[in-house]
């Protein structure tokens, strides 16, 4: 039997690789979202860049980072009871419709030069509640677009790539047009960005199903279940606590960014742009990886490693004074960082029950996302007090102390998780390797 070509191989590597693509709403969704995101990578890029500029304070960037991620914290798992009660597409469009109205009144103040930085709070603070009914919603409305579930996992990857190249580029421009034109005009083209993915929900052609959740019961009824639900069902209650250790001691890196780059590395806003589009590399590479996995076994191993990997990361790059060195190191924290977290959520979208979906997304949105205001909050005092290298190395301590942890449960969620897969349906035959 002849080989195939090298072309028809490659071919077909690329077509397994995007088969989420053959869905229509898929691509559209892909499209669209994936331009707001440069968008909205611009204007994280800028707000911090802003806030630095006008204050010169650690605690600062801390505490604007604290203000615009712990409305998730508070409100997420509320949004997720919606999410499984609501259509996800429409509540999707007026979610983003909102987020638009934010960013024009940020570039509003900024570029008419009255923007103090109790505006950039107060604002942070409303785009922190519209991304708290946002995520949850986002996440379970992936299922609506890819019908078989096999491809689930792959839709999830796809969409990492998709935030991860937007992470890439968004920053690389921000960069350079705050260093021409100044931080007002990211957040302009942010807001005209959300036209792309408000246009493309309203293109898509969505299947109507039966919530079986009925409107009659109370939401604070349908949240405990939810949460009754999640912290019994060990697999899910172990992912959610150790996203939740990451997204602390972890995921503050951000925000201390600009002093990396001012301080440390004695760069400008385009160094700034430089490391964050190097942690976008990584995690690019990390999502594509994972878009090429066939099978969703590996996964808790996978969490493991890569969790490691980004704490080793971490305390690599507080050592560097060399910025060429600084922005490979960033590669591999990128890299670290989006495997672990978007193998977190393809498990719990693979064994979640449909009727319950927005309610665990939702407590996947609190761990991820709802956590990291109170570490950028802590980092950003303890980096006040003891510095930005010190305060690194003791969140890359805390990934790695945690992945280490997080191994000793493995032998458990693959007792449990097993059947569950072989039910779904999604592998005939589980061998002995961990899912």
């Amino acid at each position: 039997m002849s080989a195939k070509p090298p072309t028809l191989e490659k071919q077909a590597a690329f077509k397994f690789i995007g088969r989420a693509f053959q869905y229509r709403n898929y691509r559209l969704f892909f499209g669209g979202q994936g331009l707001s995101l440069i968008g909205t990578w611009m204007q994280q890029i800028a707000m911090s860049w802003l806030v630095y500029r006008l204050t010169n304070s650690a605690f600062m960037l801390g505490l604007v980072g604290f203000t615009g991620q712990v409305p998730t914290f508070i409100f997420a798992s509320f949004a997720g009871v919606f999410a499984d009660r609501l259509d996800r597409r429409r509540l999707l469009i007026a979610i983003q419709a909102f987020a638009m109205l934010q960013a024009f009144s940020l570039a509003f103040l900024t570029l008419t030069s009255i923007v103090a930085v109790w505006h950039v709070i107060a604002l942070s603070i409303v785009l922190g509640f519209i991304n708290a009914f946002d995520v949850p919603t986002r996440q379970s409305f992936v299922i609506e677009m890819v019908e078989d579930k096999k491809d689930l996992g792959n839709a999830i990857a796809l969409n990492s790539f998709m935030f991860n190249s937007a992470r890439l580029v968004g920053p690389s421009i921000a960069g350079l047009v705050i260093g021409i034109v100044g931080e007002g005009l990211c957040f302009l083209l942010n807001g005209i960005s959300f036209l792309a993915i408000i246009i493309a929900l309203f293109a898509m052609k969505i299947k109507k199903e039966k919530r079986k959740r009925l409107h009659s019961i109370p939401v604070l009824q349908e949240l405990k279940e939810g949460y009754r639900y999640a912290f019994r069902f060990a697999p899910i209650r172990y992912i959610i606590l150790f996203l939740a250790l990451m997204s602390f001691m972890g995921m503050p890196y951000i925000v201390l960014m600009p002093i990396f780059a001012r301080d440390i590395l004695h760069g400008g806003p385009h160094t700034l742009g430089f490391l964050m589009g190097a942690s976008g590399i990584g995690a690019l590479s990390g999502a594509a990886y994972l878009a090429s996995r066939k099978t969703v076994l590996g996964l808790g191993r996978l969490i493991v490693i890569s969790s490691g990997i980004f704490g080793i990361g971490l305390i690599a790059f507080s050592f560097s004074r060399y910025t060429p060195l600084s922005l490979c190191l960033m590669v591999v924290t990128g890299f670290g960082m989006i495997v672990q977290m978007a193998s977190s959520n393809t498990i719990l979208q693979t064994i979640v029950d449909e009727d319950k979906r927005g309610r665990i997304m939702s407590f996947y949105a609190m761990a991820f996302m709802g956590m990291a205001p109170f570490g950028s909050i802590a980092a950003g005092s303890l980096a006040s007090r003891i510095g930005a290298p010190a305060t690194l190395i003791i969140s890359g301590a805390a990934c790695i102390v945690g992945s280490m942890l997080f191994l000793t449960r493995l032998p458990l969620m693959r007792k449990i998780v097993r059947p569950i897969y072989v039910r779904m349906g999604i592998i005939k035959e589980m061998p002995t390797g961990l899912q």
